[in-house]
């Protein structure tokens, strides 16, 4: 995990080298309310100032050429010319007629990421609009005016047209645009008054239709839920490592030989992290398995020796290291798009001292719709498995003994853990409808100008749903594990779990005491959940052993 000092490092944009992780830290900044100064790069400035004095001086005139979103209306409309007289007036016609979004509004960090990656988009030099723009966004994010921004109604081609243009709203202080600043919702006007910043913003010709066209809102919205992700797939080893030591696991399946010929580096990893983290462990060994449970059952009370466990622990990494791998593969599409210019027309030397304006598609969320699906499938997956984990760990014929239910009291009087599991379960279910791709499907809009969509922004939405619930169903994984662990301890005596599951049950039990008669189990399930989401369990593992992948 990075440090304050690396969190809170000035992040320049010059439309070429942003990462996720760079949007990821203006987005959350270090956690108090704080986040990194974000600038713009002096050569993206200067490009910017280049390619607007070229616009203003031979496309801004009635006697310049038909150019789309400059002198022509939009989508249909797009044969329509417009007056130079009219240009400052159709700027305000269009984010009216656009800010058409509907619903709850997205999260203040997922705001700040659409502004830090719409910035950066246009820092490529490509869009034409006023370096101006580019600073009154910078000078929201850094004063920590986010613009309220309605989730729904974006179909994620022509750009996040509707999201984008409540952005906009916000910017130019439109009396009807809200912002979040200091943890209050108000009206965008009071927000930049209350930071000390000009109330009014103007908008010129080509600035609206180069910042709301792009498919930017789902691209910040599915870099949040990949970083997300990316501690689930950590949080999902060491809940497995956990479950294993709960059921006294065998640990060949995990054997480095056996991943390295499968040709899978995740499934490596995976299979390496868990190991790691039962390091030193005197209950995944053959002596341990031979000690038979209360709930134990051994027909003629003979053991038999494991020789192989189910699936859920046995091909765990097969599973992690797949869902590892398609996340790896979001990234790489996610990455490429937060340095891509997105907008439409775009604007490029001619090699002959000018420049051509060329109309095209970027767009056009798919490779974001993609991503974000991925995203969800991977997550979804690790959930599903770690649902059968629990499961698994309630019944004494599948635990190998652990009493039924997980209970710690009365069998009967008390009920145990039957259903914490089942709201796991229901999770679990739920994440498999919102894996259906909304890549997908598409409707056609725009009087049939834009008649193949992406959707992508539902994509992403789906994601963060997904990631959600799987921080739910793991949390329950780990709630399970550890009870399971305790109860188990009372016959095993002395013997000790690994160094790396200790850390991990220690620091779950540093604020979930451990559970005899049944109790309020709600409140135990949204504190794992938080120390999931937190990446406080990851955070006392790798204390306590090291780094895992």
């Amino acid at each position: 995990m990075m440090s304050t000092n690396e969190i809170m490092k000035e992040l320049v944009l010059d439309g070429q080298t942003l990462t996720p992780d760079d949007v990821v830290r203006a987005a959350r900044g270090d956690g108090t309310g704080a986040w990194p100064k974000v600038s713009l790069g002096e050569d993206a400035r200067r490009i910017t100032e280049e390619v607007r004095a070229y616009v203003e001086k031979n496309w801004l005139t009635d006697e310049a050429p038909p150019i789309y979103g400059i002198n022509t209306g939009l989508g249909r409309l797009r044969d329509v010319r417009i007056s130079a007289a009219d240009f400052e007036s159709y700027q305000r016609h269009i984010i009216e007629s656009h800010s058409a979004g509907i619903g709850e509004p997205i999260t203040e960090e997922q705001a700040r990421a659409t502004m830090v990656l719409r910035v950066n988009a246009l820092a490529k030099g490509c869009s034409g609009l006023r370096v101006a723009c580019l600073d009154r966004l910078l000078a929201m994010l850094n004063a920590g005016i986010h613009p309220v921004i309605p989730s729904q109604g974006s179909v994620g081609a022509s750009g996040d047209l509707a999201p984008l243009a409540h952005l906009v709203t916000v910017m130019v202080g439109h009396p009807k645009a809200e912002a979040f600043y200091k943890g209050q919702r108000m009206a965008a006007a009071d927000a930049f008054a209350a930071a000390g910043l000009p109330t009014d913003f103007d908008l010129k010709p080509k600035d609206v239709l180069a910042l709301i066209n792009g498919s930017t809102v789902a691209l910040g919205i599915s870099i949040l839920a990949l970083a997300d992700a990316k501690l689930l797939a950590k949080n999902a080893d060491i809940a497995l490592a956990l479950s294993v030591e709960a059921m006294r696991g065998e640990l060949n399946a995990f054997d480095e030989r056996i991943h390295q010929v499968r040709n899978c580096p995740m499934q490596v990893l995976v299979s390496g992290n868990v190991l790691k983290v039962v390091s030193e462990s005197q209950w995944t060994t053959e002596e341990a398995r031979q000690v038979k449970l209360p709930d134990e059952v051994r027909p003629n009370d003979i053991y038999v020796p494991r020789v192989q466990d189910p699936y859920s622990l046995r091909c765990a990494p097969q599973v992690h290291g797949a869902a590892r791998d398609a996340l790896l593969y979001a990234e790489t599409l996610l990455g490429r798009e937060a340095n891509a210019a997105t907008d439409n027309p775009l604007i490029f030397p001619d090699g002959k001292g000018d420049y051509v304006v060329l109309s095209g598609g970027n767009f056009h969320g798919e490779p974001i719709g993609y991503a974000a699906d991925l995203i969800a499938l991977a997550v979804a997956e690790i959930g599903a498995i770690s649902e059968r984990r629990s499961y698994r760990l309630t019944d004494p014929t599948m635990s190998y003994g652990l009493p039924l239910n997980l209970v710690g009291g009365m069998l009967g009087l008390n009920t145990g853990f039957s259903l914490v599991h089942c709201s796991a379960a229901a999770l679990a279910s739920e994440n498999k409808v919102l894996c259906f791709p909304s890549v997908a499907d598409s409707l056609p809009t725009k009087a049939n100008q834009e008649d193949h969509v992406s959707m992508c922004t539902f994509s992403a939405r789906k994601a963060v749903m997904v990631v959600k619930n799987t921080s739910a169903i793991l949390a329950v994984e780990f709630l399970c594990a550890a009870q399971g662990i305790d109860l188990a301890s009372k016959t095993l005596g002395e013997r000790k779990i690994g160094t790396g599951s200790a850390a991990a049950k220690g620091r779950l039990r540093n604020d979930i005491d451990a559970t005899g008669e049944d109790h309020y189990q709600s409140s135990d399930m949204y504190v794992a959940q938080e120390l999931v989401r937190s990446g406080a369990l990851v955070a006392a593992v790798e204390t306590a052993i090291g780094a895992i992948g």
